[in-house]
């Protein structure tokens, strides 16, 4: 369908920002992909933004019926396993499962049939078949040397599924591979092996910052720690002084942005 200039202008501005943002802020992603729905629901791939837009804010149901409406528009098969996982976010693993043996799925390319496996996978964990899991993820996919796009993802669903099942030196493994292939940091396979060999990470900087709060409670005296009574005036106003920039120091402490 052929929009308006100005229009599909405007659409486009809108739907380069869903791009932009939909990692680092979903929430800002979705409000970006409502505007472009708003002004031309009809074509086919602002519905497909929309789903994505829904999807990573989880809202699955919205998410679903826009892949429905590309699907309609398109007639690919190139969504089925998002919407299968969609069935997954709403608590119908049955019915992910079910659209793992339609016949569309034989129609996806590598890629999308990679993707429908680990749907189908997490699906049966949701189920908590957990070793009917890992049959479903065993694969020449999983199994091949080769680096693909999927290999990280699929390698590391092996070894999440591995682990759960009790099979730890087999997840060991596992993870190590899926690291060894996500060069793009795709996972956090280094800190599940972390996790496995008790390595404990120490946040060295807060512990060491001498003006963190914990430094300033070792400065400044506590009502509990003085005893007696002031030898003059200026001691108690000393002694207030030191309380107020414990308090300013604690402002700045609770004030601070983690990312």
């Amino acid at each position: 369908m052929s929009l308006p200039k100005t229009l599909a202008e405007d659409v486009a501005r809108n739907l380069v920002m869903v791009a932009r943002l939909i990692d680092e802020d979903p929430e800002e992603a979705y409000a970006y992909a409502r505007i472009a729905l708003r002004l031309a629901s009809r074509v086919a791939a602002v519905r497909e933004a929309a789903g994505f837009a829904a999807y990573a804010t989880q809202k699955y149901a919205e998410a679903l019926a826009e892949f429905r409406a590309a699907r309609r528009m398109t007639g690919s098969v190139d969504l089925w396993p998002v919407m299968a996982d969609c069935e997954r976010g709403l608590g119908r693993p049955e019915r992910a499962m079910a659209m793992a043996g339609e016949p569309e799925v034989q129609k996806l390319d590598k890629a999308g049939q990679v993707e429908m496996r680990l749907v189908a996978a997490g699906a049966r964990r949701d189920m908590g078949q957990i070793d009917a899991a890992i049959v479903t993820l065993q694969s020449p996919e999983l199994a091949s040397n080769s680096v693909q796009s999927w290999t990280p993802r699929l390698r590391y669903a092996y070894a999440d599924a591995l682990l759960e099942a009790g099979r730890e030196d087999e997840a060991r493994e596992w993870f190590g591979k899926a690291l060894e292939a996500d060069k793009d940091g795709s996972t956090d396979a280094s800190d599940r092996l972390a996790e496995l060999d008790g390595v404990e990470f120490v946040d060295v900087l807060g512990d060491d910052d001498p003006t963190g709060a914990d430094a300033a409670d070792e400065v400044a005296p506590r009502d509990e720690d003085v005893s007696g009574d002031r030898d003059d005036e200026d001691d108690v106003r000393d002694d207030a002084d030191l309380d107020d920039g414990q308090d300013d120091e604690d402002d700045d402490q609770d004030g601070s942005v983690t990312a």
